[in-house]
């Protein structure tokens, strides 16, 4: 991992997180599935949803570590630790809290969701992604299950193959929020 990652997330350095972007993309290419599976182990302790040092700086090293998949084109090379990452959010509370505040995991599952799902019309991505995906839609988490369902019909548009064995719970979600809608309906 390069070396200023390691310190970033090692000592969890926010002092020194936003050096990050000042590093060339593909000098930090390399490290980038390494700084995920970092991520994961610091998004996991129990102390992470009270730690805001700690989620500052996975929320900047996810950005900086997004963008460069981006700018190198390298989404393929590192979307088995994204979605693994992205995963790991579904293990913690995703429903929002008071004021439609997301919660750490949801920033962190919104960051990775669009970062994973823009490449919709790359059928390897689209394959790890997708069973993880439809776990999305019954978390409690409005926004995300929308986006999610925005993403996942850019999906069905160019490998439609890779939604059939989630049909079921795909209809299920949007039964469930049709439900919900009506029940707004009967109130009125």
């Amino acid at each position: 991992m390069h070396h200023l990652f390691r310190m970033v997330l090692g000592q969890k350095d926010l002092s020194r997180a936003g050096d990050l972007f000042s590093l060339d993309d593909s000098e930090i290419e390399d490290s980038l599935t390494e700084a995920l599976e970092q991520i994961k182990i610091i998004s996991s302790s129990s102390d992470y949803q009270t730690n805001n040092n700690d989620q500052a700086v996975v929320e900047i090293c996810i950005t900086r570590i997004t963008t460069a998949i981006r700018e190198t084109e390298s989404i393929e090379k590192h979307a088995k630790a994204l979605v693994g990452l992205w995963d790991s959010c579904l293990e913690h509370n995703l429903r929002p809290s008071g004021k439609d505040e997301d919660t750490p995991h949801a920033k962190i599952a919104s960051d990775i969701m669009s970062c994973i799902l823009q490449n919709y019309n790359r059928p390897p991505v689209m394959a790890l992604a997708i069973p993880i995906a439809v776990k999305f839609l019954h978390r409690g988490n409005k926004e995300l299950c929308r986006n999610m369902s925005n993403y996942l019909s850019l999906a069905a548009i160019t490998k439609a193959d890779l939604l059939a064995d989630h049909t079921e719970v795909i209809v299920k979600s949007i039964l469930q929020e049709n439900s919900k809608v009506l029940q707004l309906f009967d109130l009125i």
